[in-house]
């Protein structure tokens, strides 16, 4: 009977891939760099070739600059943005370990889980979805809990909101804390500093500010984090050297095991998993971009085009959604008006315009709409197409707005950058 059912499925109807072209204004995935998909489709090369050895050993150099660290474990990991999350979080703590989650929206809330997950004594400290922490609250529960990992969430997509750090780092090391944040939304639209603000662990995805395609998180992971993993590393037993490589006490993951994974990007190159190579490919072309154009200018870069976006929501006569001195560069908050159809409006400027803008989860699911000004979409067509299609839509809803105001209000934030930068140079 299966073997009927499965010979019954018609295949020959089945056409090649050929999607629609859309303007991916959602904070993630952004659209791909054309740079980087031209470097996907590179020939392959086998994973222990010196070509792939020195693409990754580039892609370290270049992962460096732009986490601004000098981790020799800077590298990625072969998964999505989370992958690396739970890399992290697995190598980091074992059973029974202490663990405070910063939880201020649905990422905190994953960096909860992940660590129940790892059967870690999990805390958690709040605040209300739109709001960031207070250093001295974190420091607070740091005294009380005395946890062997902070876990912050630097930009949350959820509440477009961007956690200060500076000082964390300090405070965590001061009480015998490592600090992880996750960066996926934030980093390359938003200065992390991972040295300065002493950041033990940072991960982060490709699929946003760095224009790439979801499929390989890149993570830096400080000597101090590192010696806390080595000390349940355990080598595989088929590719172990001799008996004593083998712990008793391991990680509870191979394939998120970072100590091997260290040994593997290391100059022992020690056989884990076959490296995806044509992602590799991407995260090399999508950092080249990236210290190309200069980690401080590409940053200055969501934040104009951020403000831009910004002005016109706000000069059509829309509400901006949190407190704005807290909002991160590349994402921001529309509170949707009342009586307004949030997924009829959505639809319609996937449909009429090809511009694609998300809703929030949680609390805030059908009450802001979340615009992302992420990676190759950073720039002014982008950000007037998809305001000028916003206020359209809006207008044929019944929306009284001004779209022509708002279209002003973006391109006078431009003129005085431009201005401005003219005046530097």
């Amino acid at each position: 009977m299966a073997e009927k059912a499965y010979a019954d499925q018609p295949t020959s109807d089945i056409e090649p891939l050929n999607p629609p072209h859309r303007l991916l204004m959602a904070p993630g995935p952004t659209n791909v760099d054309p740079r980087v998909l031209t470097a996907m489709s590179k020939p392959t090369v086998g994973q222990f070739d010196p070509y792939m050895f020195k693409a990754m050993g580039e892609v370290q150099k270049m992962l460096r600059t732009i986490f601004k660290t000098g981790n020799e474990r800077t590298m990625v990991v072969d998964g999505t943005s989370r992958s690396a999350i739970e890399a992290a979080f697995v190598s980091v703590i074992a059973p029974g370990e202490p663990v405070l989650v910063c939880c201020a929206g649905r990422f905190g809330m994953l960096l909860k889980e992940i660590a129940e997950r790892c059967d870690a004594d999990v805390h958690v400290i709040e605040r209300p979805w739109g709001e960031v922490f207070p250093i001295e609250q974190i420091e607070q529960a740091i005294v009380e809990v005395k946890p062997k990992l902070v876990a912050t969430v630097q930009g949350d997509t959820s509440t477009t909101m961007c956690q200060p750090l500076e000082g964390l780092g300090d405070i965590c090391h001061k009480h015998g804390a490592l600090l992880y944040t996750d960066a996926t939304a934030s980093m390359v639209g938003n200065d992390l500093r991972v040295d300065e603000w002493g950041i033990d662990i940072a991960t982060t995805g490709l699929q946003k500010c760095f224009g790439g395609p979801s499929g390989m998180a890149p993570i830096t992971v400080s000597d101090r984090a590192a010696a806390v993993m080595e000390e349940r590393k355990s080598i595989e037993a088929g590719v172990a050297d001799s008996a004593q490589e083998i712990a008793v006490k391991r990680i509870r993951s191979n394939y998120f095991d970072l100590p091997q994974v260290f040994d593997y990007w290391g100059p022992r190159h020690l056989n884990h998993h076959t490296e995806a190579t044509h992602m590799l490919y991407a995260a090399h072309e999508a950092a080249r971009i990236i210290v190309s154009e200069g980690i401080d200018n590409v940053i200055e870069r969501h934040r104009i085009n951020g403000a831009a976006m910004s002005a016109a929501i706000e000069g059509m006569g829309l509400k901006l959604y949190g407190n704005q001195s807290h909002r991160m560069n590349d994402v921001i908050g529309v509170v949707i008006p009342e009586g307004v159809d949030d997924a009829a409006v959505r639809a319609q400027l996937l449909n009429d315009f090809s511009v694609e803008i998300a809703s929030s989860f949680g609390p805030l699911k059908g009450t802001i709409w979340r615009i992302g000004v992420m990676g190759c979409n950073a720039r002014k067509d982008a950000v007037l197409t998809c305001a000028a299609a916003l206020g359209n839509v809006l207008e044929r809803n019944g929306v009284a707005v001004d779209t022509g105001r708002g279209i002003d209000a973006a391109l006078a934030i431009y003129e005085s950058a431009e201005r401005k930068d003219n005046q530097e140079n």
